[in-house]
């Protein structure tokens, strides 16, 4: 299906660039729209990027986007790794993968996941060797955490700590992340006992290892879409529900459950599809899948009903989920990665923004300024069996 619409996404010139070269809008990895302010982030950089999104040009046929502005994380998260390794050019990355809104926090999750080196051209067997079996974790891909938002103007800003007390909690609200360190966190250690994640919690991301590509928020509770493993065709999600530590700028894992478990699975048959986003609509999830693997597609989009409101773990086959759109890809670039509820026009007609990783030169426009596709977003569908959200697992 070709986009019904674009939105130009214009950076500021002199902060568009990462290191070695590469430009934020080369891999954009997700996108969160809150009134005028589209939240986006670049999976080798450690900040967030907001543009404030304009009206439609004269052909009314596209948007664009001015007032680049950049939120170091650093300013806001006590990350275990400080922005640079030994040079400017060595980035300590968080690898975000997720972001989502609950009114009052925007919520971040980096992949957790490990990465294995690649060749080179030019490289010798003795050293394509080598790099093929080097395999090293970024620490502060291990994030998992939260930032205020507060109103500015027709969109949102980030601090670090509200000077306001919430009127629901009786207390101020301030920017934390899941406990750990540069090695793991809450979750990891947890997860590493688990029957179904642990074993591959050890393999880097692009293997099939485990790998964090999505973030939505669920009630009281977030889902976490992985990208991998995909189990025998079936895609993963955890759910958790994160409560403040006693240690200010620190959170835990709490129940979500009245067992008192700490976590969730939810298994998804997307066809042997990884998760590589996940969007909160009404009390559905929009999931976009693609492969788990580096390969370049299929990439579609699936409406799993009732996942919003999370009831109890469960199973859902492929035919209890709805196939919303099948999106074009590229080779070798243009991989649809990030996707965010654009707007609603005076029909009622809802739009859905995708972003993309690899940017292909064609979507690049001067020094800084990048295509983002937007897709009219089809009527939901009547199942065949109308049945409220998933099954539960037996």
């Amino acid at each position: 299906m070709h986009p019904t619409n674009i939105v130009l996404l214009e950076f500021h010139p002199e902060r568009d660039e990462l290191c070695y070269g590469k430009e934020l809008r080369d891999g954009l990895s997700v996108a969160l729209r809150m009134g005028s302010s589209l939240w986006l982030a670049n999976d080798e950089s450690v900040s967030l990027e907001r543009l404030t999104v304009c009206a439609e040009d004269s052909t009314g046929r596209s948007s664009f986007t001015r007032e680049h502005r950049q939120y170091a994380l650093h300013d806001y998260l006590d990350l275990p790794l400080p922005p640079h390794g030994e040079s400017k050019d060595d980035i300590n990355e968080a690898d975000i993968e997720g972001l989502a809104c609950d009114g009052k926090y925007l919520w971040l999750a980096g992949s957790h996941s490990l990465r294995r080196k690649q060749p080179k051209q030019g490289d010798g067997v003795r050293k394509a060797h080598k790099r093929l079996a080097t395999v090293s974790a970024d620490g502060n891909r291990y994030l998992l955490g939260r930032i205020p938002v507060c109103k500015d103007g027709d969109g949102y800003t980030l601090e670090k700590e509200t000077t306001h007390k919430d009127k629901t909690q009786g207390k101020q609200r301030r920017a934390a992340v899941l406990r750990g360190d540069e090695h793991g966190n809450e979750l990891t250690a947890l997860l590493r006992q688990d029957e179904h994640l642990g074993p591959f919690l050890a393999i880097p991301g692009k293997d099939n290892g485990f790998d964090i590509e999505g973030l939505a928020v669920a009630g009281k509770h977030l889902l976490l879409g992985l990208r991998g493993p995909v189990l025998r065709g079936w895609a993963l999600v955890v759910e958790v529900a994160l409560v403040d530590d006693e240690q200010p700028g620190r959170l835990r894992l709490a129940p979500v459950d009245d067992e008192g478990r700490l976590y969730r699975k939810h298994f998804l048959d997307l066809r042997g599809l990884g998760i590589r986003d996940l969007c909160v609509h009404g009390k559905d999830i929009l999931v976009l899948a693609g492969p788990t693997m580096d390969l370049d597609g299929p990439v579609t989009l699936f409406r799993w009903r009732g996942a919003a409101e999370p009831g109890k773990e469960c199973v859902v086959a492929a035919e209890e989920l709805e196939r919303v759109l099948e999106l074009p890809f590229g080779h070798g670039v243009d991989h649809p990665e990030g996707i965010a509820l654009f707007a609603v026009d005076k029909d009622g007609v809802e739009s859905l923004l995708v972003v993309h990783d690899s940017a292909s030169p064609s979507r690049q426009i001067g020094d800084s300024t990048l295509v983002a596709d937007v897709y009219t977003l089809p009527q939901r569908q009547r199942m065949k069996e109308a049945k409220p959200g998933a099954k539960p697992a037996t």
